[in-house]
């Protein structure tokens, strides 16, 4: 299903000139899809699809794909001046056999009962809302891409095996199976080797997805033979109708000449699987499809996320602590360099997402597109004015132990003058997820430590001088008055820099040690910014609780 309209596009001379030129890699990517075309014409529709494999809860990974492929879509539509029509087809492997139970789902034990049969013939183990446990993680795929109105339309691998929609290209694999096993068997270990088929019948009785070798393949009847390796039964089944289906490696290039695949991304570690579907789809008289490799998600130890394991941030939990949008910068952000995906990642990638929009050069084309924000929003980045960064607000809650809003807002209306809940609606949206995130990340890792004698002195230093500032003193005036006291204290100095009055520089240990004895954190935002939002006289008051050692008790 499509689940928006797609938007108008604003094409002027502007636009186009700065397209051409654009060397964001969705351009890059989108001239290849033109490039394809050039000199025959395009066809009706330019494809571009991206897999999914239901057999694990939706991760972040897997809407990755949908992004960045939406992405080069819609720089495609820029380069061709939206004269040619497009579609992105969300495509689920859910008719691949249940390999292995998850490890993060409920009913454990049921869905071992079903091991090898078909996703769609798996019941649904989280509840009976729906047929089977790949329709269940079908709709949370579907849900969740729809939060980001996405313009896509939804396929299910079980609903195109089963209607016939496949029929004609899986009796072409059938007519070329010898040409698909020359490509696949130098591919595979020995031992697999000698009982490799490219089809997977579906066993009549039990339901389960078979990987046996094939004993005779009958092309007028467009059927293979086989046998249960445990009965010895002999079965005949068509390779048509849904009663087989192909390995996943066949079965993606079979998919791309079945359904003209144009254009499809996938990870760094599928390479080689690429190179040999490309053949395989040349062997079936059509021509892969256009795509590039990005580089993979890691955890935060390192390791490759799995939509089994549950390794790494699931699509739900990033929501809970963040505005979508950041996770589409997350997305934009070097491709091809593999990332950590856990959850310290997420406060940089709302700050940043809120500093391209207010850098984002309205007036200026050239450019416009090289900004991340014009790619995440379809070219029509919005407006939003964000008075208080998001990092500054984690350490506001911080330091207030506030778990209502209302009382952010007390500080926040103080430090910016007309800023409300009303008028910043972005920044009130903000201050939930700040509360949340501190809540379950921030909090539990807190660790104050008492101050020594030097930084006692630092410390009474900076309350002194904090006391000869206005109220109403700005952030970069509260930033000196720490300077000038860190400036006065040797173990601060740092001689390799040079401060404004030609003495040494200050040290980050300085800040290091506010951070750590004061909010019981190693690391903050600029500490001039934070005073100014908390108030000098609650950072004053900050200070005397640490000198009596209340914070470190």
């Amino acid at each position: 299903m499509t689940t928006t309209t797609r938007k108008a596009l604003e094409l002027t001379p502007e636009v186009l000139e700065a397209a051409a030129e654009s060397k964001a890699w969705p351009f890059e990517e989108a001239r290849r899809i033109v490039k394809r075309y050039e000199g025959a014409g395009f066809p009706e529709t330019v494809l571009f699809e991206t897999g999914y494999g239901p057999s694990g809860l939706p991760h972040i990974g897997t809407f990755g794909e949908v992004a960045r492929t939406s992405m080069v879509r819609h720089a495609f539509r820029i380069l061709t001046e939206d004269r040619v029509k497009t579609k992105i087809l969300c495509f689920s492997d859910d008719m691949d056999g249940l390999r292995k139970v998850p490890g993060n789902v409920p009913n454990r034990e049921m869905l071992s009962a079903h091991l090898g049969k078909p996703l769609t013939r798996v019941p649904d183990p989280f509840s009976n809302e729906y047929p089977s446990f790949g329709a269940a993680n079908n709709a949370r795929l579907r849900a969740f891409l729809d939060q980001f109105g996405f313009d896509y339309e939804f396929a299910s691998s079980t609903d195109y095996y089963t209607s016939g929609r496949f029929d004609a290209t899986l009796l072409k694999v059938l007519e070329r199976f010898d040409e698909v096993m020359a490509i696949m068997l130098p591919s595979l270990r020995e031992e697999r080797a000698q009982s490799y088929s490219p089809f997977l019948p579906i066993h009549p009785k039990t339901g389960v997805v078979m990987q046996v070798p094939i004993d005779e393949r009958k092309l007028d009847a467009g059927t293979i033979v086989w046998r249960d390796p445990e009965t010895g039964e002999r079965f005949e089944t068509p390779v048509t109708g849904g009663e087989a289906k192909l390995q996943w490696k066949p079965d993606w290039a079979m998919r791309w000449a079945a359904l003209g695949v144009d254009y499809e991304m996938s990870g760094k570690d599928l390479i080689d699987s690429v190179k040999l579907a490309a053949q395989i789809c040349s062997a079936l008289d059509a021509r892969p499809p256009e795509g590039f490799n990005y580089e993979l998600f890691l955890d935060e130890k390192g390791q490759k996320i799995s939509k089994s394991k549950g390794n790494g941030i699931t699509i739900d939990e990033w929501l809970a602590y963040a505005p979508t949008e950041s996770l589409s910068l997350y997305m934009f952000q070097k491709p091809k360099a593999a990332k950590k995906l856990y959850f310290d990642v997420i406060p940089k990638a709302v700050d940043e997402y809120y500093s391209f929009l207010s850098a984002y050069p309205r007036q200026d084309w050239r450019n416009r597109l090289g900004n991340p924000v014009w790619h995440i929003h379809d070219g029509n980045p919005p407006d939003i004015d964000l008075p208080v960064p998001f990092a500054l607000l984690l350490n506001l809650v911080s330091a207030s132990n506030a778990h209502e809003k209302e009382v952010l807002w007390g500080f926040i209306s103080r430090y910016a003058s007309g800023v409300t809940a009303e008028t910043h609606p972005a920044l009130d949206r903000l201050t939930d997820y700040a509360i949340r995130y501190f809540d379950d990340f921030v909090k539990p890792t807190k660790e104050f430590r008492a101050p020594d004698e030097v930084e006692r002195q630092a410390l009474a230093e900076l309350a002194e001088k904090l006391l000869t500032l206005p109220p109403d003193a700005s952030g970069e005036d509260i930033q000196n008055a720490a300077l000038d006291v860190a400036r006065g204290i040797e173990r601060y100095q740092d001689h390799k820099r040079t401060s404004p009055t030609g003495g040494p520089g200050v040290s980050v240990a300085f800040f290091q040690m506010l951070y750590q004895v004061l909010l019981g954190q190693e690391r903050g935002p600029r500490f001039g910014s934070f005073a100014a939002l908390y108030g000098i006289a609650e950072t004053r008051a900050l200070i005397e609780k640490a000198l009596a050692g209340e914070l470190a008790a």
